[in-house]
């Protein structure tokens, strides 16, 4: 089942997705080496 995109709307909703995503990742990715770098410092 494949989902055509036919209008810019169509478009940006799917893009807004993908960004929602990334950035979602990525905020995840970044507090868990910012955990990782200072939790080395209590040594």
């Amino acid at each position: 089942m494949e989902h055509s995109i036919f209008t810019l709307q169509d478009f940006l909703l799917a893009t807004k997705g993908w960004v929602y995503l990334l950035m979602g990742s990525a905020l995840v990715v970044f507090v868990a080496y910012w955990k990782f770098l200072f939790s080395r410092d209590k040594d």
